[in-house]
C-alpha cells in the first residue's frame, strides 16, 4: 500500500520537517542563475524589478523558462538526498506501490487530459474568437516545443513528488490515517499559488481550483495506491497550456501558438473543473482500474507497520 511504505517507528514527523527545509534551500541554489542573470541584465539600466512578474519579463520567453525550470532539477535533487538518506527509503516507494513505476498509467492519463485541454481550449476559441491572436513563430515555437518537453515534466514531477508523495507520506505518518495527509497536501499546493499573478487578476477566489485540484491529484494518488496518474495528468496540464495558449496576466508567456487577450475573470469556468470535470475523470479512472473501497482508501485510518 503507497502511504505505508513511508510509514516506520523510525519515520518521524520532525524528519519531514527537516527534509522539507532541505528541498526548499535546493530550490534556492537552483534560483540563483535566474537572480544573477536578472542582476547581470539590470545591472548597467539600474532598473531592477520590483516583484516576481515583472522579473520574468525581463528575458526572452523561452530563456525565462528555461532559467526558472533550473530550480526544479534542483529541488528534484533535493528530494533524491533526503528521501535516501533521512527516510532511508527509494524514490520507487514515494512513488508507487507498485514493483516499478507503470508508465502506462503515466501516459494513459497524460494523453486524456492533453486531448481534453486541446478540445476545451477549442470550444472556447469557437465561442469567442475575438478573444485570441494568432501567435505563432515557427523556430521559438520549435524551442519552446524542445525546452518545454524536457522541463516542464520536471517541474511538474518535482510538485507531484513533494506533495502526493514525500508529504503525502509524512502527514501520514503524524496522523495514522488518510483524509488528513489529502487535506493538507491539497491546502498547502493550493496556497502556494497565492502568489501567481491570475489570483491577483481574478482575486482570491480562483484558489478554490488550485485548492481543489490539489485534492483531485491527491484522491487519484490514494485511489490508484500511486503517483502515476498525477504524474501524467500535471505534465499534460502544464505543458499543453504552454504550448497552446499564453496572455500577458498568466505566470509564464511563451511562444504558444495563441494568445489570450481577454480580460480575466473569475466566474463559473473557476469551479467547473471540480464539481464536473474533475469528477467525470475520476469516473473513467475509476472504471479503467477497478477502484473500490473510496472510504476506505480516502479517509480510512493507517496501520503503523513495524520494521
Amino acid at each position: 500500500m503507497f502511504l505505508e511504505q513511508g510509514i516506520k517507528p523510525e519515520n518521524k514527523f520532525w524528519k519531514y520537517l527537516i527534509g522539507s527545509v532541505c528541498i526548499i534551500v535546493a530550490s534556492f541554489i537552483g534560483q540563483i542563475p535566474f537572480s544573477v542573470a536578472v542582476l547581470y541584465k539590470t545591472y548597467n539600466s539600474k532598473n531592477f524589478p520590483t516583484d516576481n512578474d515583472a522579473a520574468l519579463k525581463i528575458f526572452e520567453p523561452n530563456l525565462t523558462l528555461f532559467l526558472v525550470m533550473i530550480s526544479f532539477v534542483f529541488a528534484f535533487a533535493g528530494i533524491y538526498f533526503v528521501v535516501k538518506h533521512l527516510h532511508n527509503q527509494t524514490i520507487l516507494s514515494i512513488t508507487t506501490s507498485r514493483k516499478k513505476v507503470d508508465c502506462g498509467r503515466v501516459a494513459f492519463s497524460f494523453i486524456l487530459w492533453a486531448i481534453f485541454s486541446i478540445l476545451s481550449f477549442f470550444v472556447l476559441y469557437l465561442k469567442s474568437p475575438e478573444n485570441f491572436v494568432w501567435n505563432f513563430k515557427l523556430v521559438p515555437f520549435l524551442i519552446l516545443l524542445v525546452l518545454g518537453s524536457l522541463l516542464i515534466p520536471i517541474q511538474t514531477s518535482t510538485e507531484e513528488y513533494i506533495f502526493r508523495g514525500y508529504l503525502m507520506q509524512g502527514f501520514a505518518n503524524l496522523s495514522k490515517n488518510r483524509w488528513f495527509p489529502l487535506l493538507m497536501t491539497s491546502l498547502i499546493f493550493g496556497s502556494l499559488h497565492v502568489f501567481n499573478p491570475e489570483v491577483l487578476k481574478m482575486g482570491y477566489v480562483i484558489m478554490i481550483y488550485y485548492i481543489g485540484t490539489g485534492l483531485f491529484l491527491g484522491v487519484l494518488t490514494l485511489m490508484d495506491e500511486g503517483m502515476e496518474l498525477s504524474l501524467g495528468f500535471h505534465a499534460a496540464n502544464n505543458l499543453i497550456g504552454a504550448l497552446l495558449v499564453t496572455s500577458d496576466w498568466s505566470v509564464f508567456q511563451t511562444h504558444s501558438i495563441f494568445k489570450d487577450m481577454s480580460e480575466p475573470s473569475a466566474g463559473f469556468d473557476v469551479i467547473l473543473p471540480i464539481v464536473v470535470i474533475y469528477p467525470i475523470l475520476l469516473f473513467i479512472f475509476s472504471k479503467k482500474y477497478g477502484w473500490k473501497n473510496w472510504k476506505e482508501k480516502l479517509t480510512g485510518n493507517i496501520d503503523a507497520v513495524e520494521s
